[in-house]
Formats: structure tokens, C-alpha cells, sequence
């Protein structure tokens, strides 16, 4: 069984792919055509790419109807559809409130309440229509912001997937900067892909630490088989003021960062669903549960809020 590994910098981290399989000429050609369908998804889903569908509607859809590729039409359709089912924790509306937060190409500051206010009067996906037989989008107000950050490492990894299965690929790891995870099979004579979920070491911890030693703390393990795992977190880009840690997901319902949880993961079929679920869940806490036992029956998941120990199903706790 020979095994290749090839990894690209795209969306602002590092996507790795690891193949199993028999000839490693044709495992580096579907390896090489999946890292070219994520660079495609991120040059339409870029909001900083003049070029990309997204800016495109950014920049128009406020004052008329515009046409959008299919495939990402039916990405918008889907975000919908999971802004509903999770009570409006997932929201791909939320630019202009992590502008105003100071997290949009900043490490973030603390904004007015007036300033908190008036970014969130452009938030909530009933600002957009999505016209099924044109294909086309449109916001009902100027200053509404498309920005599917919290979709579209999954999104990618799902268009990824579906190349190395076309190819005939039946053993693969794809991961987006290690939060966003899809498999296919499992590993040569293993049962399951073995995933570490981390946090950061507490103060305290990072006293007690050896020189050298790694500044995380694995909590758990998620076994995949043909699935997808996502973790979401606070500490990925956040700032503190008074004893308080303020993290870059912003709950649209408060306009604030959210308080659910501290960090968030969940195992379920979709890569696009988790990376969407996993933010979602770390927006709503203990009350998404609720919701993801409802519409992912077969979901195992982490959810972790400051000081204490962390609230698992299925994942192997540590």
C-alpha cells in the first residue's frame, strides 16, 4: 500500500491531504486536481478577491438582482437552510458586526453599544432573497455583507472529498488548518482515522509544563470513518479587556462574541455541515443540542466552556 501526502496554503491556512492506495502516480493526480478544486472555492468565496462571486454580490446585490455560479447558489440555499435549523446561531450575515468588533483584518476592539446597534440592522439572513429559477441574489438594504468564513474550509473540503472518490480514492484524510477534517475510509489495517482535539494550556498548566513542551492539551479523540469532524473556538483570534476574553465568533442575535461555549467540535457526514454545526454549537452552548440531536441523529460532539470539563458524546474523552 504505498501512501502520498500533499499539502497548499489556501483561505488564509494550510490544507493537507493523505492518500492511501496502490499507484502513487494516480493517488498524486487526484490528490493535485482536489487542492485545485479548493483553491477554486476559495476564489469564489473570498470576500477580500475582487473577482469572487461573493464580492460580487457584496458589491452589487443591493441594487439589483445578481446572477451567482450554481454550485455556489446552492451553497447560499444550504446556509439558509442551516441558519434555520439552528435557531440563527449559524449566519453567513455577520460581516458587518465582526467589522464593527475590530476582527475583520484586526486583532479586535471593543466597539460603542450605538456602533454595536447600527451593524446589527444589516444582520439576518432574511436580508436576502435567492431567486431559484434566475439563479440570482439580492439584499434588501445597502450594507448588508455576505462572509462565509464559517462555511467554507468545509465547503472546500466536501468539493475535495467528492474529486478523490470520482478518482476511485477509498482510504484519505483532507484537513483545513486541522479545524475542519473529512475522511474517506480509514487508514491500511485501522478501524478509524484517530483526530486529537486540543485547547490551550490554562495558566496554571503552562507553570507545570516541561521546557519545550507543547503549549495544548489534547481533551479528546474523534474516531472518523467517511465522516467529518470540525472544531470552532474563542482563542483563535480574540483579545482581552477586563478579564474577559473576547473571541472572533460573533453571535448575531446579541452582536456581541459569544458566550456559549469556549470551544466547540462535532463529528457528522458533511464536512460543510460540521464546519457550519461546529460554529453553531459554540454560539448556542448547551441549547444546540437540542437542534443537532434533532436534524444530525448520528452527530458525537465536544462542547468545553471555560474552567470546566467538557461535555462529550461519542468523542473519546481524555
Amino acid at each position: 500500500m504505498e501512501i502520498v501526502k500533499l499539502a497548499r496554503e489556501a483561505m488564509a491556512t494550510r490544507f493537507e491531504i493523505v492518500l492511501y492506495g496502490d499507484n502513487p502516480v494516480s493517488l498524486q493526480a487526484a490528490g493535485e486536481e482536489a487542492l485545485e478544486e479548493i483553491e477554486w472555492v476559495e476564489s469564489q468565496l473570498s470576500i477580500y478577491r475582487s473577482d469572487s462571486q461573493i464580492n460580487h454580490a457584496n458589491q452589487r446585490a443591493a441594487r439589483e438582482p445578481v446572477k451567482i455560479e450554481p454550485t455556489i447558489f446552492e451553497l447560499l440555499q444550504r446556509c439558509q437552510a442551516l441558519n434555520t435549523l439552528t435557531d440563527g446561531a449559524f449566519d453567513i450575515t455577520l460581516g458587518p458586526l465582526i467589522r464593527c468588533w475590530g476582527f475583520m483584518g484586526g486583532t479586535g476592539a471593543i466597539p460603542s453599544p450605538e456602533a454595536i446597534e447600527e451593524a446589527k440592522s444589516f444582520i439576518g439572513i432574511h436580508h436576502i432573497q435567492l431567486d431559484p429559477d434566475e439563479f440570482t441574489i439580492q439584499f434588501d438594504r445597502e450594507g448588508v455583507m455576505l462572509d462565509l468564513g464559517s462555511i467554507g474550509k468545509g465547503y472546500a473540503l466536501e468539493r475535495a472529498k467528492e474529486i478523490l472518490e470520482e478518482n476511485g480514492i477509498r482510504s484519505a484524510l483532507l484537513h483545513g488548518g486541522t479545524s475542519t477534517v473529512a475522511t474517506i475510509g480509514t487508514p491500511p489495517d485501522q478501524e478509524s482515522w484517530k483526530i486529537a482535539i486540543t485547547r490551550p494550556l490554562t495558566p496554571k498548566e503552562k507553570e507545570k509544563a516541561s521546557e519545550g513542551e507543547p503549549e495544548l492539551k489534547t481533551i479528546g479523540i474523534a474516531n472518523l470513518c467517511d465522516n467529518a469532524l470540525s472544531v470552532s473556538a474563542i482563542w483563535g483570534k480574540s483579545f482581552q479587556s477586563e478579564n474577559r476574553e473576547y473571541g472572533h465568533v460573533i453571535d448575531g442575535r446579541s452582536g456581541e462574541p459569544t458566550v456559549g461555549a469556549a470551544q466547540a467540535a462535532v463529528t457528522i457526514p458533511s464536512a460543510t455541515d460540521a464546519d457550519a454545526i461546529s460554529t453553531a454549537l459554540l454560539v448556542a452552548g448547551n441549547k444546540g443540542i437540542a437542534w443537532l440531536d434533532r436534524h444530525f441523529p448520528a452527530n458525537e460532539f465536544l462542547l468545553l466552556k471555560p474552567g470546566k470539563q467538557p461535555l462529550i458524546r461519542g468523542i473519546e474523552s481524555l
